[in-house]
């Protein structure tokens, strides 16, 4: 696609690299919603995974997290993670609890790995940290349980697995 597209416009900036990268993107991001969406039709979760997603989706803009290393793997992981977390029903405690967690999680390692994904100078990543903050902090209001385990899945996939290995 990336080649189709720099053949029909051969004066673009972008190069085929950097087409084929916004197109994987792009294409990821349509198939986690669309698939999901469609699972969620079928276990009756729409408002949920809908839910679900735009609260992961909009945290993890502020705070990076682990990135997969295939598309196909993202798309599947995601679609698996919306779907499972649209069954969770936490009470009044365990969403207090998650939201406590993913704000701990983010002050201890928020933002991580956007460095190279974003055009946020780094001396702005404090306030994405104070940002993700507040909105995770916004739920002690709202008290959403499945915003709630949105919230915890993206903070969790802020920690590196690498940080704990031993070599």
């Amino acid at each position: 696609m990336a080649q189709h597209i720099k053949s029909v416009v051969p004066d673009h900036p972008a190069s085929v690299a950097v087409l084929k990268h916004a197109l994987a993107v792009l294409l990821n991001m349509f198939f986690i919603i669309a698939f999901t969406v469609v699972v969620a039709l079928f276990t009756g979760k729409v408002r949920e995974v809908v839910s679900l997603m735009a609260a992961f989706a909009f945290l993890r803009q502020m705070t990076g997290g682990v990135h997969l290393k295939s598309g196909m793997g993202c798309v599947l992981v995601s679609v698996l993670l919306f779907t499972v977390l649209s069954y969770v029903e936490f009470n009044h405690v365990w969403t207090t609890g998650a939201t406590v967690v993913s704000m701990f999680l983010i002050l201890l390692y928020a933002p991580a790995g956007i460095e190279n994904q974003t055009r946020i100078p780094p001396r702005y990543f404090p306030l994405l940290k104070v940002a993700a903050l507040i909105v995770v902090g916004c739920n002690f209001w709202f008290v959403n349980p499945v915003t709630a385990a949105g919230f915890l899945a993206q903070s969790l996939s802020l920690i590196s697995l690498r940080r704990w290995r031993t070599s």
